[in-house]
């Protein structure tokens, strides 16, 4: 797995505010920023990195549009394009309302589209993984709204049930996790589900390949960095939007690096 000094190597931000120091390397591959919060921070919330502000995200939605950018159906994420093309992938962890809330106007004003990635079985409820990392848990879309956020041309992918370590709980369970989401949510919503993130970014080959198994086309990890065609599709690699942070220990710890 990628560590989180993919950009130190580049000599880039480990993390994505405005397009300026971006703007070259985003030629080059298929740009992924990863959002989890759009909003205010919640009250006794430790991991500061996961909030970007409404103005902020606003603000770098406008940019895109401004430079041209454009955001394809996540189908697309490792496709080549044409000489020339920008595009950029916008995907948001967990399924929080204020993303739906807060950036699903954003989206709509500018005509982009998100996927994002639901905990298929805390839909309607709060974010207990983080309650269990000493962390603020902050109210999950239900599955209305999560039909509304698809009826303005959004997209949703799976990622899991409960939100687990994958590689830390027994292998039938991991399969549960994967497969049971999977269809859970194309239950719910009547459509197929083909892209995944392996929450915290804990993955290794044993979960890669269940992942593969249950009949996902792409899954997101929190390696850093672009992704190219012919990347493996599996172990998508992505950059983390939001305002810098002085707890890098504690962000990269709560991700999955520094374990």
């Amino acid at each position: 797995m990628e560590g989180p000094n993919e950009l130190n190597r580049m000599a880039l931000p480990h993390y994505y505010s405005s397009l300026g120091p971006f703007r070259e390397l985003f030629r080059t591959g298929r740009p992924l920023l990863t959002y989890h919060h759009v909003g205010p921070r919640l009250s006794g919330a430790h991991i500061k990195g996961l909030y970007v502000s409404a103005k902020l995200f606003a603000r770098q939605a406008a940019e895109f549009k401004d430079e041209g950018f454009s955001t394809p159906g996540f189908d697309n994420v490792l496709a080549k394009g044409p000489a020339g093309e920008r595009v950029v992938f916008l995907t948001f962890d967990d399924g929080f309302c204020d993303v739906f809330e807060n950036a699903m106007p954003v989206l709509q004003r500018h005509q982009f589209r998100a996927i994002e990635f639901l905990v298929a079985d805390l839909l309607g409820k709060t974010s207990e993984w983080q309650r269990r990392d000493d962390d603020a848990a902050g109210p999950l879309m239900d599955a209305a709204q999560v039909k509304d956020w698809l009826a303005a041309g959004n997209e949703i992918g799976s990622h899991t049930l409960s939100h687990p370590h994958l590689t830390q709980i027994p292998i039938a369970q991991a399969r549960e996790e994967i497969a049971a989401s999977k269809k859970k949510l194309e239950d719910l919503f009547g459509r197929s589900v083909a892209h995944f993130c392996y929450p915290y970014g804990d993955w290794n080959a044993v979960v890669r390949d269940l992942v593969q198994e249950a009949g996902y086309r792409t899954a997101c990890t929190v390696g850093t960095g672009l992704n190219e065609p012919g990347a493996d599709p599996l172990a998508l690699k992505r950059i983390t939007a939001r305002y810098p942070t002085r707890n890098w220990k504690a962000f990269w710890r709560w991700v999955g690096f520094g374990r």
